[in-house]
């Protein structure tokens, strides 16, 4: 697919939009510009594979579970 369509889709939704929800459409762009070039190669990771007690391991699971599996409908 020819990306120039896909950029006049968007400009054309974009210009539908109010001033706010266009921010957070720039928001939102930013965001993903930047965290494709974050990140750790798993390689580099490995040193840290069984540092972690199983009971420290289940603390961790058990506080991901309750903070970070939650959708906030109204962040974006």
């Amino acid at each position: 697919m020819n990306a120039k369509p896909i950029k006049q889709e968007i400009l054309k939704e974009l210009d539908r939009l109010s001033p706010e929800l266009q921010r957070q459409v720039l928001d939102f762009t930013r965001a993903l510009g930047s965290s494709a070039s974050e990140g750790v190669p798993g390689k580099e990771l490995l040193r840290f594979a069984g540092i972690l007690t199983p009971e420290e391991a289940e603390l961790m699971e058990r506080a991901i579970e309750e903070g970070c599996e939650r959708v906030d409908p109204g962040e974006w």
